[in-house]
């Protein structure tokens, strides 16, 4: 008997590098008699850096192509299944699974943050989806609690990222330190104004406590800009750092003093690092691992007007907060395995 074909779904290929960390995760969880098909923005790309076959997203006939060369579908982590940022997302995942499920595919949901479902047509299009899996997995209490009012079986375990691996990234080696990453992405409520604040702010951090910034774009068509303007205004002892592979990404926060960061996976890497997080929350997934975690911060549009005062919290939080211990970070890992025990278990 040939090994299982299983196809791979997520927002992959597009340089997020959240996204790609939860892609990494996936494969690095996979059953070693599976082969893996990935449907990517990038195919190309997705297959120079994981050596997997890789077929265009957007292209139905290469898509229906995949689907019936594969004996599985997954969907592959992350918050595909919502209506907020995009109304298309949720019919286009949804849309593939529905179609994995009629082929008569084994399907699962792996490693999802469901929601915000806020349109009848999306909440039951998920609902179907999700009740027509052989395993589903989330990160997340919430997710859970919606599965739950569904009456589908599923397992709620950390997010998978936190089980991935981290490789150390050469040309930090010979950084100053103390050091703080920076990981801020575009979005409507970060203004022009909050981003100057937030900026000269960082300027009274760094001149505080001489550290040196490390400024992290996780997708540069939404954050290299972003990053730019930053580092215009801050002194020679800083750095925009561009990194692709996931666990290089996730390396990056090693030895790094503190994050002050947007993006759900730069928290959950720099967490798992041993990093103290500050997050700066444009989304309910940020604020879901905000309480989970205890991780201080603010939604972005309660940051405070005054520079001063940002800049004071940054401080006090630098000098007197926590990372999380080694043994809840070891509880989180062993936890996100839970996603890989499920994968064993549906692809049997």
């Amino acid at each position: 008997m040939g090994k299982m074909r299983v196809l791979l779904s997520g927002y992959y290929g597009k340089g997020n590098g959240g996204d790609e960390a939860l892609l990494a995760t996936l494969l690095q969880m996979l059953p070693p008699d599976v082969t893996p098909v990935v449907l990517s923005g990038n195919p190309e790309e997705t297959h120079r850096r994981y050596g997997v076959e890789s077929y265009n997203r957007m292209a139905l006939l290469q898509v229906i192509k995949a689907l019936r060369s594969c004996d599985g579908f997954i969907w592959g982590g992350g918050s595909l299944i919502q209506d907020v940022t995009s109304t298309i997302s949720p019919f286009y995942y949804g849309g593939l699974m529905a179609i994995a499920q009629v082929m008569g595919l084994k399907t699962i949901a792996w490693g999802q943050g469901i929601g915000p479902l806020l349109r009848p047509q999306t909440r039951w299009l998920a609902r179907q989806n999700f009740a027509g899996c052989v395993k589903v997995s989330v990160r997340d209490r919430n997710s859970s609690a919606l599965l739950s009012d569904w009456n589908i079986p599923h397992i709620l375990a950390p997010d998978p990222v936190w089980a991935l691996e981290s490789k150390p990234v050469a040309e930090l080696a010979d950084l100053p330190k103390p050091r703080i990453a920076v990981t801020l992405r575009n979005h409507p409520q970060l203004t022009e104004t909050r981003l100057t604040n937030l900026t000269r702010a960082l300027v009274d951090l760094q001149t505080a406590t001489q550290a040196y910034i490390l400024i992290l774009p996780f997708q540069k068509s939404e954050d290299l800009e972003i990053a730019e303007k930053i580092q215009l205004q801050l002194t020679d002892k800083s750095q925009i750092l561009c990194l692709e592979d996931p666990q290089l990404l996730k390396g990056a926060f090693r030895g790094v003093n503190m994050v002050i960061g947007m993006r759900l996976h730069s928290l959950i890497m720099a967490a798992s690092e041993g990093c103290r997080c500050f997050a700066l929350s444009y989304d309910p997934k940020i604020n879901r691992l905000m309480e989970d975690l205890s991780i201080p911060g603010w939604d972005l549009a309660n940051i405070p007007d005054d520079v001063n005062s940002i800049s004071k919290t940054w401080l006090d939080f630098y000098q007197n907060g926590e990372s999380l211990s080694f043994e809840k970070i070891q509880s989180l890992v062993n936890g996100a395995f839970l996603h890989r025990e499920l994968l064993q278990e549906a692809l049997k």
